[in-house]
């Protein structure tokens, strides 16, 4: 049986806290921390996240040929799936590559 080892070293490890926790305070304060957005629907040009009941606009999405919605695309996937799987269980190198790559 495996037998996991905890070490502690309360100094290291409060040290490492207290920089960090600069760092991040610092970051914070410049307003130059950046908190990650919800997105509760499919990516498009509007969209609608946790933090706002009003629509949102996009622009960040690599949607610019509207594939990411496509219905056709979405079925074409979900066949895939259905035919192929998630994908490998392994990198190309050690088991192979499929067909359709």
């Amino acid at each position: 049986m495996l037998t996991v080892r905890r070490f502690k070293s309360t100094g290291a490890l409060s040290i490492l806290n207290k920089v960090i926790g600069e760092e991040l305070k610092s970051i914070k304060s410049a307003g130059t921390w950046k908190s990650e957005r919800i997105i509760k629907t499919q990516q498009s040009a509007s969209i609608k996240v946790t933090t706002s009941d009003a629509p949102v606009l996009n622009f960040c999405a690599n949607n610019y040929l509207g594939y990411a919605n496509n219905q056709e695309v979405i079925d074409e996937a979900k066949r895939y799936l259905d035919e192929r799987g998630a994908g490998l269980s392994s990198v190309r190198f050690i088991c192979g590559t499929q067909v359709s790559y």
